[in-house]
């Protein structure tokens, strides 16, 4: 009797030793982790097929990017808002601020993905209808 009591616990023993080194093999893993590197800067399409928004995804700050093909002097980038929508000394995080096109073609949405702060976006061609706007 004292012999099966001896084996059970030798036996016992053996299996709770695998499983701690199993375990402690497990533990010294460390997850594979990517670096994705998040843009500064985003360009977001219009409905016009020459005009882009440019947007400094840390700041909030927006421009008008217009291209051509063939009329160098219609190439040109106009600021939208050129005050940062962050706190000053706030830590510039990259992608803290996403676009998201409305359904009229001169209106967008910027989100502050820290804050939750949603302003409404109008750019325009003309400068007095330009602005970013806070949605409370």
């Amino acid at each position: 009797m004292i012999r099966k009591h001896l084996f059970l616990a030798l036996g016992l023993a053996f299996i709770s030793c695998s499983c701690t080194q199993q375990v402690e093999q497990y533990d010294e893993i460390e997850p594979k982790q990517e670096c994705v590197e998040v843009p500064t800067y985003k360009l977001y399409p219009t409905q016009n097929m020459w005009n882009f928004l440019k947007l400094n995804t840390s700041t909030g700050q927006i421009s008008i990017v217009q291209f051509t093909v063939n009329e160098e002097d219609k190439r040109f980038e106009y600021t939208l808002n050129d005050i940062p929508l962050i706190a000053p000394g706030e830590i510039l995080t990259p992608g803290r601020f996403e676009l998201t096109e409305t359904q009229n073609r001169w209106n967008y949405i910027l989100l502050d993905q820290v804050s939750g702060a949603a302003y409404q976006v109008q750019w325009s061609f003309e400068e007095d209808k330009r602005f970013v706007i806070p949605i409370n």
